[in-house]
């Protein structure tokens, strides 16, 4: 998937071996556009949007795996029969997971850091445990998501999308050969804002108690959207100075969490990618420039 200003596209092969293509335009929502503009907040308008628009498409391609495209009515008829029952499954899903990504990346990394308080006991020591405990959690939980067959496929795909940008980037026609031979590696990847959540997390709790327990998993809690946000930030700023010689180290942590979640693509997987960068590409040169019977005058 390839998201441009206007729109994003993803790229699918089909069984047949065709590869097929969805769109989701991007909506103007006046109010949404001025949450962006404000620093923090548009942080949490971006991880919303994105999580939206993520399922869309993750939906369009699951849907579709390894249904044959002349069998796509009976997929179309599924999801018009049962759309309120998938809107509310998504729903519930989000509510679920949140709850448990929340107590198992925050209230267990604080309450095994709390236990090893005789040993650790100052207020910076206890929040530097948590947060070794808590890094420790996410490299060994995508680790070993990603030793499974469907997730590795999904990291493949992952890394061929950074190897198209990087070539897009440096300049290169976009071959399969020219492809294979960029990094899978890039600085704008979500997977170093996951990283510096942690990281952030880590000096922002510094400026709350983490005595007595309850107190320290409230704050915790009450802080997720604060640390979401100024992780935001600082993933918008590694990206900013990524040319500048020494502070281009600010985004190595998560070109190296990357090396987890991007694997080596194959050929195939390359040319979908290409495919849906190219299109992507055409869809916006339409936005940009649309057939004269389709302008507003």
């Amino acid at each position: 998937m390839f998201g441009g200003r206007h729109t994003s596209v993803t790229a699918i092969r089909r069984i047949d071996d065709s590869i097929d293509f969805y769109e989701v335009p991007k909506k103007n929502r006046p109010a949404l556009q001025r949450l962006k503009k404000i620093p923090f907040i548009r942080g949490i308008v971006a991880i919303v949007e994105a999580s939206g628009n993520g399922t869309k498409h993750l939906n369009f391609s699951s849907d579709r795996y390894e249904v044959h495209p002349d069998d796509d009515h009976t997929i179309e008829t599924a999801e018009q029969s049962s759309k309120i029952t998938m809107i509310l499954g998504v729903a519930a899903i989000g509510i679920i997971s949140f709850l448990f990504s929340t107590l198992i990346f925050t209230a267990v990394p604080a309450a095994i850091a709390e236990f090893f308080r005789p040993i650790f006991p100052g207020h910076v020591a206890q929040n530097l445990l948590e947060g070794i405990i808590k890094l420790i959690f996410l490299l060994t939980y995508i680790y070993l998501i990603s030793m499974t067959p469907l997730i590795k496929r999904v990291f493949q795909y992952h890394g061929a999308e950074h190897k198209v940008i990087n070539t897009f980037e440096n300049g290169k026609e976009l071959t399969v050969e020219n492809v294979q031979a960029q990094s899978r590696l890039h600085f704008r990847c979500g997977s170093s804002y996951i990283l510096l959540t942690v990281i952030v997390g880590v000096f922002l709790y510094l400026a709350v108690p983490s005595d007595p327990l309850w107190e320290r998993l409230l704050y915790r809690i009450l802080l997720i959207p604060v640390v979401l946000g100024a992780s935001y930030e600082v993933l918008q700023l590694t990206n900013k100075v990524r040319e500048i010689p020494f502070l281009k180290w600010l985004g190595y942590p998560g070109l190296w969490l990357q090396l987890l979640t991007t694997k080596e693509p194959k050929n195939d997987q390359v040319e979908v990618a290409i495919a849906s960068f190219n299109e992507l590409k055409k869809r916006e040169d339409e936005f940009e420039n649309p057939p004269a019977e389709d302008r507003i005058v």
